[in-house]
């Protein structure tokens, strides 16, 4: 009986609605883009509606001593205290590359996160949405 009722429980966190809130937030990764190692620095806006999220955002990816500029945009589902999983997109100059995205929570509102795609992949941190 109780494993039932605890079954239940998790069953319930697990598809509660995400626990983040809307808005405004910040990212530092460092990864491979464009052929070139470097680090990303940017923010985004997520736009919440249950447990899923449009982010669109951009910034700046600093490699060899060059500064680029990036946007991306970013679908995710959040499975509260868990993760949030989801696929973007990142424009660069001429390139447009698609990825695969996972962010855990370290606290609540600062996560780790890695991007994984064809010719693009990073890990960091986000701090905010």
């Amino acid at each position: 009986m109780k494993s039932t009722y605890l079954l239940a429980a998790i069953a319930a966190l697990t598809f509660a609605p995400a626990a983040h809130a809307e808005g405004i937030g910040a990212e530092l990764n460092y990864g491979r883009a464009d052929g070139h190692w470097g680090t990303e620095i940017g923010a985004g806006y997520a736009l919440d509606v249950g447990g899923f999220s449009l982010t669109p955002g951009g910034g700046v990816y600093l490699r060899d001593g060059d500064t680029r500029l990036y946007g991306r945009v970013e679908a995710t589902y959040s499975l509260p205290a868990f993760a949030t999983i989801g696929a973007g997109v990142r424009f660069s100059g001429d390139n447009t590359r698609p990825y695969a995205t996972i962010a855990m929570p370290l606290i609540p509102t600062l996560h780790a996160k890695a991007n994984v795609g064809p010719k693009y992949y990073a890990v960091g941190l986000t701090l905010g949405y």
